[in-house]
């Protein structure tokens, strides 16, 4: 069976321990932290005799958070084809970026 964005955000939910999950939210929509963004950034097609016969979601998963240590970076950081792609402030919120096939 095929995985969909809504199994991502319950994966997303589980990890983080509470609901404070958004996909690609809008200005208007204000954060309760810690929380994780997250949105698709490309899809990774394979090919065989010209022809696709996988495509993969790439998701970009940014964990925010008030405090550097957060259980939710590290579950993250163990699941299969997912790498962390860098971290760093803002606004005094500690953000960690991962790159997520799914």
């Amino acid at each position: 069976m095929a995985k969909t964005r809504l199994d991502l955000q319950y994966l997303l939910e589980d990890i983080l321990g509470n609901t404070n999950v958004y996909f690609q939210p809008p200005d208007s929509v204000k954060l309760q932290y810690p929380c994780i963004v997250y949105s698709r950034e490309k899809i990774a097609t394979r090919h065989a005799d010209n022809m696709p016969y996988v495509a993969t979601n790439r998701y970009k998963i940014t964990v925010i958070s008030k405090t550097p240590l957060l259980p939710a970076v590290d579950k993250l950081a163990l699941l299969p084809m997912c790498v962390h792609v860098s971290n760093f402030i803002s606004d005094n919120l500690y953000h960690d970026v991962f790159q997520l096939y799914f």
